[in-house]
């Protein structure tokens, strides 16, 4: 019971808040964000949230945007659900914009630009498995092509290294692998120095100025050990008839009492980010459908309910015994994760997903 009156006032809340956003928004103070749900997600994108209601997203547009947009699609449903088989091989993966060094890249049919990928700043609990720089390596143009490469910048007079993409470019993009530059010895290196380098093939444009092509972006594939959340402690593996529990060894006229029908069920609980005023910098999904658990649970509980034997001892004390005793609750039993796509204040672009998010089925305990 105590769950189910947490629950209700968890509804109670959200309403409030999303009644009172359209209202109370223009008396909010410059720089303030409304008050949020106690979900534990929205908890976590709350420490990933910009500082500020005027903030939008500057440089993560375009390309990048757009590259990260596919990934997720590739990796989850319009829910945000991971798909099986996805391929990322692991939960986060974030794309650092390159900062310029200034200075004007065009010399006649060559562009050569150095780019700058900063790494400050990268949270303790994720721990780096892969990075790639993705670029195009061919981009059309209106009189002729742009062929581009990538060479790493070193230091002291050692020559520029040329980098070659490891596979064969995929939609267009081609992925290089720089993950031994990035992870030294004694630590992590705090920037990587590239150049961009292109040729112009083709007939002259004349006075038309030349395409600056789109910055080659920096993708660390990072396993956060953290996930956003600290796990909830996870229901020991059962064989399929429960061996061991109290409810599959109860006497045949027991079970048949409990064979009563019960309302304990999922629930739907729709979360829209937009109505969070969140939609400006969480791209994916829209929406977030946590579920929850509601319903009174049966009088004796059957093996097939998963319930653990406290909850099957207190059903039977609670019927047989002392009716003071409450029921057990009707809560959730197993979850399933959400993968979320965001802004980063600096313009990063994030993809990470957060373990234990959805209800997908119910039990009594």
């Amino acid at each position: 019971m105590a769950l189910l009156h947490a629950f209700t006032s968890l509804l109670l809340l959200l309403l409030a808040v999303l009644l009172s956003r359209a209202a109370n928004r223009s008396l909010l103070p410059p720089g303030s964000l409304p008050a949020v749900p106690p979900l534990p997600l929205l908890q976590a994108l709350q420490m990933q949230a910009p500082d500020s209601w005027d903030w939008r997203a500057g440089p993560a547009s375009g390309q990048p945007l757009r590259y990260m947009l596919n990934l997720y699609r590739r990796a989850a449903d319009r829910e945000g659900r991971p798909r099986r088989g996805r391929s990322l091989g692991t939960n986060t993966v974030r794309l650092v914009q390159a900062g310029s060094h200034g200075g004007q890249p065009w010399a006649g049919r060559w562009y050569v630009q150095p780019l700058t990928y900063r790494l400050e700043g990268q949270p303790d609990a994720e721990h780096l498995l892969r990075a790639t720089v993705v670029y195009l390596p061919s981009l059309s143009l209106a009189r002729g092509r742009l062929f581009c490469a990538l060479e790493l910048l070193t230091t002291g007079e050692a020559p520029a290294a040329l980098l070659s993409p490891a596979a064969r470019p995929r939609h267009g993009w081609a992925e290089v692998d720089v993950t031994p530059y990035l992870v030294l010895g004694n630590g992590s290196a705090v920037s990587l120095v590239l150049q961009h380098v292109c040729v112009r093939a083709g007939r002259a444009g004349g006075r038309d100025a030349p395409v600056a092509p789109s910055h080659p972006f920096l993708l660390l594939y990072l396993n956060d050990t953290q996930a956003g959340l600290a796990p909830p402690a996870a229901e020991p593996h059962r064989h399929r008839r429960d061996t061991g529990t109290l409810a599959h060894d109860l006497p045949s006229y027991l079970r048949e009492q409990g064979g009563e029908k019960s309302d304990c069920s999922l629930r739907p609980f729709p979360v829209s980010f937009a109505q969070l005023g969140w939609d400006h910098w969480i791209i994916a999904p829209h929406r977030y459908n946590p579920r929850y658990c509601k319903g009174a649970c049966p009088r004796l509980l059957r093996y097939d309910y998963h319930a653990p034997n406290h909850a099957v001892v207190q059903s039977f004390v609670h019927q047989l015994v002392d009716a003071n005793v409450p029921r057990p609750s009707c809560v959730p039993y197993r979850y399933s994760p959400i993968s979320v796509l965001m802004i980063e204040r600096d313009g990063g672009i994030l993809y990470k997903e957060y373990e234990n998010m959805i209800a997908e089925s119910c039990t009594c305990r």
